[in-house]
């Protein structure tokens, strides 16, 4: 459990902290799930939709043939 400050900040818990790797000076995000919130550090959020758009060009192309639209 944390107590939020009259500035709603909140301190991180030790475990928490270390469990998610977030070290002073990292960028976190919070993210809304359908049952609360996780937080996530912003770095690790970038790094999978870089990886996810790694290969978009031929992905795309891929779904245009795919589809019968050969409009490459």
């Amino acid at each position: 459990m944390v107590t939020v400050t009259k500035k709603y900040q909140v301190t991180i818990p030790k475990k928490v902290r270390e469990d998610s790797d977030i070290e002073a000076g990292d960028d976190i995000i919070f993210l809304k799930l359908k049952d609360g919130y996780t937080i996530v550090k912003a770095e690790d959020i970038i790094r999978e939709g870089v990886e996810l758009c790694k290969d978009i060009d031929m992905t795309i192309s891929e779904t245009k043939k795919g589809l019968g639209k050969d409009l490459i």
